[in-house]
């Protein structure tokens, strides 16, 4: 019997593969790519050490990425081939539990089982680093913030990984609205740990979702040695960047960081921030052909299958934005036929059948040009778009497509609700204003236009909320 870095007992462990295990949990909380290297070394030191080859599972099937999903079954099949019989610690069970749920394409379940395991031990930092993870995956913003909350209170302030938990807690504060506290904990937990790059992210989601675009991009500036590289998240903090550009007009500043970080990428993660990115200039008319036709390459073979509907979407507008319709349009047929098969328990069908389809035939009906398509398709399921995953930050370019859309239609109405919807939660934000003065614009109100536009450029200039704060708010 052996005993991880935060005293929980496990069986089937070497020395040397407890001190693997312990290492590579500590990556895998700064998100390093070190991770892999490590539980695969407390594996070969111990071959059916449970908690190991849990956790070399966990990591397969959290890149969402169809071939490491196969590799992880694979491998986990074997090792349960190995141990048949062999006599497991109840916490060891209830992890190969969650384990061969997530196999199996349940989420919900998996997630489920790991709240019930984080209920019984809540120093389980494993459990905890994947359950909020699948939270995050499913949309489930209450989670990403209780699950953590929660344990909490079982961690010492002075345990290492206490800041971590924090920027965890951190974000499911942030996705459900609690910007105050959320900007409390995601900076207590920087100020413990300054590499703490999940963290980081959490403050940086913060601000967004505040409007202090100016204050994020000073936030990230004075930081950009912990975050900018060295993990398998810093591209996605990139994005974050961008984001902020975006709000004060710096394009030129958007396309070096894209053609420098974010055309590069490799995995899902990463191709649905480059894709994301360019997504918001489109809807915007600018003209990205040689970017999104480089980025359409890379996507084939991930959604060859189907495994993540949050994927898919965004492989789609790769395949809009680089005007290979055709192309889009056989990913949607593909999957309407794999909804059309019922698959019980398999979350991502579920996902797929009721916001990933309607999601891709808007973005298809976006390329075609036809408006009134992306409307119908959007506006009933836009209060739902939460459940296939990601983050509000995120899923803004699916509201962003139908607020657009809905102009481009001439469906003035429904735009002014749109409109007036994003103001009054972020008067702050220069797009806000700008799609404002576009309405104006083709309600040939040139006044109104003119003001909602200097509107615009003085919060682009003073940085959003917060920042200039007599000028522009």
């Amino acid at each position: 019997m052996s005993h991880d870095r935060h005293g929980l007992a496990m069986t089937g462990a070497s020395t040397a593969a407890v001190r693997h295990y312990d290492q590579a949990i500590d990556e895998l909380l700064h998100f390093r790519a070190e991770v892999d290297a490590e539980a695969n070394a407390a594996v070969a030191e111990s071959p059916g050490f449970p908690m190991g080859n849990v956790l070399v599972a966990y990591l397969g099937l959290l890149t969402t990425e169809v071939e490491d999903a196969r590799t992880a079954r694979a491998r986990f099949a074997a090792f349960q081939r190995r141990t048949e019989g062999a006599e497991l610690l109840p916490r060891e069970r209830a992890h190969v539990a969650a384990v061969r749920a997530l196999l199996d394409g349940d989420f919900l379940t998996c997630g489920s089982l790991l709240a019930e395991l984080t209920a019984a031990y809540p120093r389980d930092a494993l459990a905890l680093a994947v359950g909020h993870q699948i939270d995050f995956f499913t949309g489930d913003a209450r989670m990403l913030r209780d699950r953590v909350g929660g344990a909490l209170t079982a961690w010492p302030e002075d345990d290492p990984h206490f800041g971590h938990l924090l920027g965890m807690y951190a974000f499911g504060l942030e996705e459900t609205g609690h910007h105050d506290r959320s900007e409390e904990a995601g900076l207590r937990a920087v100020e413990l740990n300054p590499r703490d790059v999940w963290a980081i992210h959490a403050v940086v989601h913060t601000y967004e979702e505040q409007g202090r675009f100016g204050k994020g991009l000073r936030y990230l500036d004075a930081r950009l040695p912990d975050w900018s590289a060295g993990t398998f998240f810093n591209v996605h903090t990139w994005w974050h960047y961008c984001l902020y550009a975006l709000e004060s007009g710096d394009l030129a500043r958007v396309l070096a960081i894209y053609d420098s970080v974010l055309a590069d990428g490799q995995s899902c993660l990463e191709l649905l921030d480059a894709a994301a990115l360019l997504w918001r200039l489109h809807l915007e008319g600018s003209d990205q052909h040689e970017r999104w036709r480089a980025l359409a390459d890379r996507w084939p073979a991930r959604v060859a299958e189907p495994f993540y509907s949050f994927n898919d979407m965004h492989a789609v507008m790769s395949y809009v934005g680089a005007g290979r319709i055709g192309e889009a349009e056989k990913l949607v047929a593909e999957r309407e036929a794999y909804v059309a098969r019922p698959l019980p328990g398999v979350t991502n069908h579920g996902m797929t059948l009721r916001v990933g389809l309607p999601v891709c035939k808007a973005i298809v009906a976006f390329g075609r040009g036809d408006y009134d398509a992306v409307v119908d398709l959007l506006y009933p399921i836009r209060h739902r778009i939460a459940e296939f995953g990601g983050s509000h930050a995120q899923r803004d370019a699916v509201q962003r497509t139908l607020l657009e859309a809905a102009l481009r239609a001439g469906r003035h109405h429904l735009a002014r609700v749109l409109v007036s919807e994003r103001i009054s939660l972020r008067p702050c934000s220069p797009y806000n204003w700008l799609k404002q003065a576009a309405l104006a614009d083709a309600l040939g109100d040139g006044a109104a236009a003119a003001v909602a536009r200097v509107r615009a450029d003085d919060l682009a200039r003073g940085g959003g909320a917060g920042e200039n704060v007599g000028a522009v708010e």
